[in-house]
């Protein structure tokens, strides 16, 4: 199933929670899905993150406030 970032966001925003594989969706993305995630309470867990530039992980983190996990181990 194949799910748009908007798709994502209501999800996020509904206060699910998610695992994504970072590497398939753009940083921009990824911090809009944190921010809805922020604001619904959902969680989300990223995947893939190891070709993510440190500053834009940290921007992501703060749009999350907290709800965003990041997996290093894959």
């Amino acid at each position: 199933m194949t799910l748009l970032v908007s798709d994502l966001r209501a999800i996020a925003a509904s206060g699910g929670g998610m695992i994504l594989d970072a590497s398939k969706l753009m940083v921009s993305d990824l911090r809009s899905i944190a921010a809805s995630a922020n604001s619904g309470g959902g969680q989300v867990t990223l995947r893939n993150v190891s070709q993510i530039l440190v500053s834009d992980l940290r921007a992501i983190a703060a749009s999350g406030g907290g709800r965003i996990v990041f997996d290093f181990l894959s």
